[in-house]
């Protein structure tokens, strides 16, 4: 049964990274799109280790990546950590700016995590293949509007209750997001461009 849900949670997010990518003009190789989609796939499911990247402040967390003797142990923190700040940023936005943290800041550091996890790979063979860490490095910014996006249309979709409603309609005053507007709108809601929402 696992299996199952595993595969329809994969399918969920490739249908909506796909759109996301669209919708933000994101252009990405196979091998990134599939890494986000396992990545937001992974995430669905309790206990991954991404979950904890918030739990400490990330400019240590990269520190000791960074530092770590051994050089799987490294990938593996740079990594997650990497993944970790293009999941926080994409969904929790809110979380770092709440605490007065630039989003540039937190940006630059999952840069940093992944182009450094990249290098790794790419160590002693030049002719190693697509670079996935490299492409995510690059375009990080343009990866957290998707992520940013999926976050959006997941929102939009599980809207349920009238605070299920609130929270969409929060989110959507902060990003002004079609998605969200088209959203509330199933709910009777106009959302004009002067920012209010009319019922």
């Amino acid at each position: 049964m696992s299996i199952v849900a595993t595969a329809s949670v994969s399918d969920f997010f490739e249908q909506i990274v796909s759109d996301a990518m669209k919708t933000r003009g994101v252009n990405a190789s196979e091998g990134a799109t599939t890494y986000v989609v396992a990545l937001l796939a992974d995430l669905a499911k309790p206990g991954s280790p991404v979950e904890r990247t918030l739990d400490r402040p990330l400019t240590l967390l990269l520190d000791e990546a960074l530092h770590t003797p051994q050089l799987a142990d490294r990938f593996e923190r740079l990594r997650t950590l990497g993944d970790g700040v293009l999941y926080s940023t994409g969904f929790f936005a809110d979380h770092f700016e709440a605490r007065g943290v630039d989003a540039k800041y937190v940006i630059g550091i999952g840069r940093t995590a992944y182009e450094s996890a990249g290098s790794l790979l790419r160590r002693g063979d030049e002719d190693a293949g697509p670079d996935i860490f490299h492409e995510l490095a690059a375009s990080f910014d343009a990866f957290v509007a998707v992520v940013a996006e999926v976050a959006n249309a997941t929102i939009a979709r599980g809207v349920a209750t009238s605070q299920g409603l609130v929270k969409l309609y929060e989110r959507w005053l902060k990003t002004g997001s079609d998605s969200l507007a088209g959203a509330l709108s199933s709910h009777g809601f106009v959302t004009p461009r002067g920012g209010r929402v009319l019922s």
